[in-house]
């Protein structure tokens, strides 16, 4: 029996076409700036997204990096939510290797950082503070789409302090489909976005950032200064605007399977569903039993991410179909039923 894998959307794997198209890539060497389908592929975000230049990059978290390390000196300050993927989950690459201060704010329900609360943590000036110079939001943020007034406020919040703006958008495709805009609508209210290919989009490595020339051409060097320098990488970039080509109307496929999910694993007692947003699906079950659970899924051969919380993430993707989402719900069923 094939494998259902929920743990994420970074599990797809490329399709037979984007192979194709990875196969057929013309390429050169990308430290040179001469492979012609990376070339190709940071022009098209850029200029879809409204933005003067793109920089393609192995992954989200070096992006984000490089772009919090590009609006950023030494001893400056972003202010981050308290739950934001760049504060929590990227192993304080900015305070590492950036000396950038993170000060996290505590993220509101629909994943927006409340202005007043953010206007209490930018530093004054002074030379026993860090310099406070970028605000960072995440859209989406737990699957959830940030409102587009809210988007509107923080740019004119920031602009008004003096502050830069930038997107974490790893699922800015996501929140695009899910919100009925287009991604450059999301995108106009940031002075840099980071845009993650191989999750939802189904691209098996990168992320382009993108941003004005000045910032990216920063980016480039802290790139190589990271390591994050690669050759003929249009093998790669071949596979991201395949994704941009074929896999965008598609995440509302994929948004409706989490619909099909949660309703299924909302009638099975046992189980407390907390919420369905985009791709992902959060429930709770008895702390004493995801072990078991565990156990279970996996003899149907249906892989979830058990840590030591009762609350899971169950996310649709690419490769889960309809009736991969079926057989979750009815492993789920099988398991609670006993």
């Amino acid at each position: 029996m094939d494998w259902i894998d929920l743990r994420s959307d970074t599990v797809t794997k490329p399709t037979r076409a984007m192979r194709d198209a990875m196969l057929d890539a013309e390429v050169g060497d990308d430290v040179y700036g001469e492979d012609p389908t990376v070339n190709a592929l940071q022009q098209r975000l850029a200029a879809d997204l409204g933005f003067e230049a793109g920089l393609f990059v192995p992954s989200g978290t070096q992006s984000n990096l490089l772009a919090l390390m590009s609006h950023c000196e030494r001893g400056d300050e972003y202010i981050v939510g308290a739950d934001a993927h760049t504060y929590k989950f990227e192993g304080g690459g900015a305070a590492v290797l950036g000396s950038i201060q993170p000060q996290p704010i505590p993220h509101d329900v629909d994943g927006t950082l409340p202005l007043d609360k953010v206007t209490a943590a930018i530093k004054p000036i002074d030379p026993h503070f860090a310099r406070t110079r970028l605000l960072a939001l995440e859209n989406t943020w737990h699957g959830r789409v940030i409102p587009q007034d809210y988007l509107h406020a923080a740019r004119d919040f920031t602009r008004e302090r003096g502050l830069a703006l930038h997107l974490d958008g790893a699922r800015l495709y996501n929140a695009a489909v899910a919100g009925g805009v287009s991604p450059r609508n999301i995108a106009q209210h940031f002075d840099s976005v980071s845009v993650c290919l191989s999750k939802g989009l189904g691209a098996p490595v990168g992320s382009v950032l993108v941003g004005s020339a000045v910032l990216v051409e920063k980016a480039r060097r802290w790139r190589k200064v990271a390591g994050g320098g690669w050759r003929q990488a249009g093998i790669l970039a071949a596979a991201c605007s395949y994704a941009l080509d074929h896999h965008v109307a598609r995440l509302a496929d994929d948004h409706a399977r989490a619909v099909r999910l949660a309703n299924g694993l909302s009638e099975i007692a046992g189980i407390k569903l907390l919420g369905q947003h985009t791709n992902m699906v959060f429930i709770d079950v008895p702390a004493e039993r995801l072990r078991e659970l565990d156990t279970h899924l996996r003899a149907a051969s249906i892989r979830i991410s058990i840590g030591y919380l009762p609350t899971l993430r169950l996310v649709t993707h690419l490769d889960v179909d309809d009736a991969g989402v079926e057989r979750v719900i009815k492993a789920f069923a099988a398991f609670f039923g006993r």
